[in-house]
């Protein structure tokens, strides 16, 4: 029984736009950690069991967080399954708030990037850049780290899969654009590409 709600879980998340392999593994592990215990709906004390066998709090909250939205979805159906608490095993983890640069900080940033090593290598430029690209358009490091040559287009930067898996065009001020090809001349020089 559990088998087959979680694969109906699993297809709506997936069609949601969550494709977590991980989130599939907890809940696989969660069945057979009730099977042993011969349950089959969902019970508290079971998954607190289950999720106590992880080794920090946070993911301990995490299993227990991850069983808990799957209750709630197979208790709209039937009421068997039993609620399962929050903030069991830790308090909620508050998300640090981004730290913004005043122009002189950022400027101290981009300064001292010129004094990475190895000295004459792509290595300066290459972090002048990312971080000026960071500072000036607001692009995820992750998003930044997957730009490939041609997404840069002379209207802007083309952002694939995203965050939630779309992609988007991200208009360009003239000095980035600017600086963003000055540094393509120079990584195409130091490779010898034409």
């Amino acid at each position: 029984m559990l088998s087959q709600a979680i694969d109906d879980f699993l297809k709506i998340r997936r069609t949601a736009g969550f494709e977590r392999k991980v989130d599939e593994g907890l809940l696989r592990n969660y069945e057979r950690f009730a099977a042993a215990r011969s349950e089959t709906p969902v019970r508290r004390q079971t998954a607190m069991d289950w999720a106590a066998q992880a080794p920090s709090p946070e993911q301990r909250e995490r299993r227990l967080g991850m069983v808990r939205r799957f209750a709630e979805h197979v208790r709209a159906e039937d009421p068997v399954h039993e609620r399962i608490p929050q903030q069991v095993f830790a308090h909620q983890r508050r998300r640090a708030f981004p730290t913004l640069l005043a122009p002189e900080q950022l400027q101290q940033l981009l300064d001292a990037t010129a004094r990475l090593r190895p000295k004459g290598s792509l290595r300066p430029l290459t972090y002048y850049t990312l971080f000026g690209l960071l500072a000036a358009t607001g692009l995820r490091l992750s998003e930044a780290l997957r730009l490939h040559l041609d997404d840069v287009t002379v209207d802007g930067l083309v952002v694939r899969k995203t965050k939630f898996h779309k992609s988007r065009l991200v208009p360009l001020q003239d000095s980035t654009d600017a600086a963003l090809r000055h540094y393509l001349r120079a990584r195409q020089r130091r490779r010898g590409w034409r």
